[in-house]
């Protein structure tokens, strides 16, 4: 009697951790997936499939023209920035955005201008409108990749017209990190004032 129990005993276990192994993959799957960063044998970022992340929600697109600026504007483009769904709700729901989280700038140059501070005409009126892409870049967040740069790394695939480069390496700490290290720290290394969607979150 007592070997049939323990027979019992032993197959209920191997069951159970039957069970427990084929949860748990799924699991540890769904949590390598979470980045949609990758990264190539180098340690390069490979450059995001615009079909992809142009269907991610759209906080917004800030824009200092050279006009404005002496001629010298760091980024003279539109930015139009893109952050997957899953990511935005997080930031929304707890303040800052989750480990894997990618931000896609993209540049668009200014259409076309016509005035001497860059702007032009058209039926809606006189203004700014978007004209030919005119680059890509892109930030990961990594604490443990990127701990030097609080937990974030930057990456430009060109700031020229397309087509961009396929990787990028990390850019210099001057370059990018280094201007959010000095103004956005405490905001996740985010400028959340110009994006009404995470700056203002939802309504109540």
């Amino acid at each position: 009697m007592q070997k049939y129990l323990l027979i019992i005993i032993v197959g209920l276990g191997l069951s159970a951790s039957a069970v427990y192994f084929a949860l748990a993959k799924p699991v540890a799957a769904a949590q390598s997936l979470q980045s949609s960063a990758v990264f190539d044998s180098q340690g390069k970022l490979k450059l995001p499939d615009p079909h992809t992340f142009r269907r991610w929600v759209f906080v917004g697109a800030p824009l200092t023209p050279n006009a404005l600026n002496n001629g010298k504007a760091s980024f003279p483009e539109y930015h139009h920035v893109y952050i997957e769904q899953k990511n935005v709700d997080a930031y929304l729901k707890i303040g800052e955005f989750p480990e894997g989280t990618v931000i896609v700038k993209e540049l668009t140059r200014v259409l076309n201008p016509t005035f001497p501070d860059g702007s032009r005409t058209e039926p809606s009126g006189r203004g700014y409108f978007n004209g030919e892409y005119n680059g890509i870049d892109l930030s990961v967040k990594d604490s443990k990749r990127f701990a030097k740069t609080n937990g974030w790394g930057f990456f430009t695939f060109g700031h020229h017209p397309l087509p961009y480069e396929k990787t990028a390496a990390e850019a210099p700490v001057q370059e990018c990190a280094g201007r959010h290290l000095g103004n956005v720290a405490v905001t996740d290394m985010r400028w959340i004032q110009f994006y009404p969607l995470l700056r203002d979150k939802d309504p109540e």
